[in-house]
């Protein structure tokens, strides 16, 4: 099983989100590959060159960059140049999201003539990523402000243990276009523990407009106790070791690891070949996964990109210090933006191979996320098969098991690992006996409240099954009465599969009377020997959850994309993120949710897929949260001719 472990902090979510993506195979494959890839994230060279290009055409105007990734070259472009044997030279270009004189711009730069091919001012709702440094700066205000600092000496604190976090603070119905950026700014307690999320400090609410970096607002409604620094510590030195505790595990590959990984960030392992890219905003990206097919004699296409759209992230207080707290976390953040080091022996093992990341910072300078990537191999934890057989005459009873333990099937399994630190409220009471009132949460701690919440992760899956002219089938199980006494029996069930025609038709809500039983993406130009539709069906993983807001609730509005766990649209490189391009203080006016209804049949089209978490805090959750996994699995249906494993 050959991992890739995309390790991501999502701020001021507090939960560390690790984005895997399994490729599970079984045989050999050729020699990496010795040119540059067209969909290779953008250098720290290239990152220089887009800085220049941009701040000398607007200067003196002050420039401030949001975002900055490859603009991938037209599909068909790349599929010609990954058919050619000579790999000619194709685009390189840049987009790139600005603010100048509190203007959005989108900014499109060519390299290879060092000039912008297009400027665009964007005016509709919501605006671009929050920027590290401005939420820095921003986060910095409060401490020098006399009424912040007057309510920390009201509240007997102390100003030197205080921290504060800036939050996004959505859309509530407003009909005029907010002309503000803006987030507000909550603040925490240190003084005896690092865990100062465990130590809110209610109450205060400070709002901060972000291009002018100045405190619009200021609100001191009311005193709660801060929860005690006590039990609060989660760092490994001070934790009580136990005698139970396990031996370490050490991985070894004397011959060193099966894949190859060139200088482009072409994967080669076994059967599967495909690309890994970092984004700013995406964070991990795979591209172009082909596997080879033995009785073929050649690569198929699987998947032509891949990657997290959006985490929606809506919180079930009501309070006038939560109600707005509701993330887009890739929209707003940046999954890339926000991501860590992975440490070898601890988020991977040490025969792990790294990528670094690259990205711009708000003043245009280029920095580098060194090891935000890691890919290794690992034991699958189940045979591929077994069969015991005590039917044969005259032959004893024999079993047979594969071998093989390290690899599994031939699928793509994206997984999510949701730890961390739980976003809490201060709180009055110390015994859930005390609490008569909604408080929206569970007592996890002394005046600790843990708040119910949402996690809904969508992806995007541009599958190209044996080629990009796909359909989306849904194949539903339905109970048949027996007439006409032709059984004994009184009833069965059958399949009946039905072809979505247009987006509105391929739209899936799990869990309802009228979900699919398996979804796949088949293409209907291919069939096998025996005359069956080739295809990669979607596997649900225990978390396939739809969300319980109502449908004009503001934060669902925003966030309507996560009504349906399956969308399939036709193709369109501009359509990325399910939350909009522009998701900080959106409307929902831009979103998967509202796209137009097109057809689908026979297209290349995209295949989004959103699960969820319904969390519930338990004092188990407290002071960090063990880590909860999740996922999804695309799976071959029809694909080959046989088991691909024999």
């Amino acid at each position: 099983m050959l991992r890739f472990i995309a390790s991501q902090l999502t701020m001021p979510l507090f939960f560390k989100i690790s984005i895997f993506f399994f490729f599970v195979s079984t045989s050999l494959s050729s020699s990496p590959l010795e040119y540059n890839h067209p969909l290779e994230s953008l250098t720290l060279f290239e990152l220089t060159q887009v800085t220049n290009i941009v701040k000398n055409s607007y200067f003196p105007l002050n420039v401030t960059f949001h975002y900055v990734g490859l603009n991938e070259p037209n599909k068909q472009l790349v599929l010609s140049w990954l058919s050619s044997t000579h790999h000619p030279s194709l685009p390189r270009e840049a987009i790139v999201i600005t603010r100048i004189d509190q203007k959005t711009h989108e900014i499109i730069v060519d390299l290879s003539s060092v000039s912008i091919l297009s400027d665009k001012i964007y005016n509709g709702h919501g605006y671009p990523m929050l920027t590290l440094q401005e939420q820095t700066a921003a986060n910095e205000l409060p401490l020098s402000y006399p009424p912040f600092i007057s309510s920390i000496k009201k509240r007997r604190l102390k100003l030197k243990e205080v921290a504060c976090q800036g939050y996004p603070v959505g859309w509530y119905g407003e009909e005029k276009k907010s002309t503000n950026r803006m987030v507000k700014v909550i603040c925490y307690y240190l003084d005896g523990t690092v865990n100062l999320y465990m130590r809110p400090i209610e109450g205060i609410t400070i709002i901060v407009l972000l291009d002018q970096m100045t405190i619009a607002s200021y609100i001191d409604r009311l005193i709660v106790p801060v929860p005690k620094a006590n039990g609060t510590d989660y760092m490994g030195s001070k934790r009580r070791r136990s005698s139970h505790e396990s031996n370490s595990i050490k991985i070894v590959q004397p011959d060193g690891p099966s894949f190859t990984l060139d200088d482009g960030n072409t994967v080669r392992w076994v059967d599967w070949k495909f690309h890994v890219a970092y984004d700013m905003r995406a964070g991990i990206i795979i591209s172009l996964a082909s596997m080879f097919d033995d009785d073929k004699g050649e690569f198929r296409s699987v998947m032509y990109r891949g990657f997290a759209s959006e985490v929606f992230v809506p919180y079930m207080d009501l309070t006038e210090e939560w109600y707005y707290r509701t993330y887009f976390n890739a929209g707003e953040f940046g999954f890339g933006l926000c991501a860590v080091e992975l440490e070898p022996s601890k988020d991977c093992p040490e025969n792990a191979k790294f990528i670094d990341g690259y990205f711009i910072s708000q003043d245009g300078t280029p920095g580098k996320m060194p090891n935000v990537i890691c890919i290794f191999e690992r034991y699958a934890g189940d045979i591929m098969w077994r069969h015991t057989e005590d039917a044969i005459p005259g032959e004893k009873y024999f079993s047979f098991i594969s071998k093989n333990l390290e690899l599994q099937i031939r699928k793509i399994r994206p997984e999510v690992g949701l730890t961390g630190l739980l976003e809490v409220r201060g709180s009055i009471y110390t015994h859930s006996d005390q609490i008569k009132e909604e408080v929206y949460g569970t007592l996890i701690a002394e005046n600790t409240l843990g708040a119910y919440h949402d996690h809904f992760f969508t992806y995007h899956l541009d599958l190209d099954v044996d080629g990009h002219e796909n359909s989306f089938v849904k194949n539903n199980l339905k109970t048949r009465r027996v007439i006409h006494k032709s059984s004994p029996r009184k009833s069965y069930w059958t399949v009946v599969s039905e072809t979505a025609e247009t987006e509105s038709d391929a739209k899936i809500q799990l869990g309802s009377s009228r979900g699919a039983f398996e979804m796949v993406v088949v293409n209907p130009n291919k069939k096998t020997e025996i005359g069956n539709e080739i295809g990669y069906c979607l596997i649900p993983g225990g978390s396939a959850t739809s969300p319980l807001l109502s449908d004009n609730d503001y934060p669902q509005a925003r966030g309507g994309f996560t009504k349906y766990n399956v969308w399939v649209t036709p193709y369109n490189k501009s359509e990325k993120w399910a939350g909009g391009l522009y998701t900080d203080q959106s409307h929902g006016d831009d979103t998967l949710a509202v796209w137009s209804l097109r057809k689908i049949k026979n297209k290349d089209i995209i295949l989004w897929y959103t699960f969820g978490v319904h969390h519930v805090p338990k004092q188990e959750d407290f002071p960090i949260m063990p880590t909860l996994s999740t996922g999804f699995e695309l799976k071959p249906t029809n694909f080959f001719q046989h088991n691909p494993v024999l």
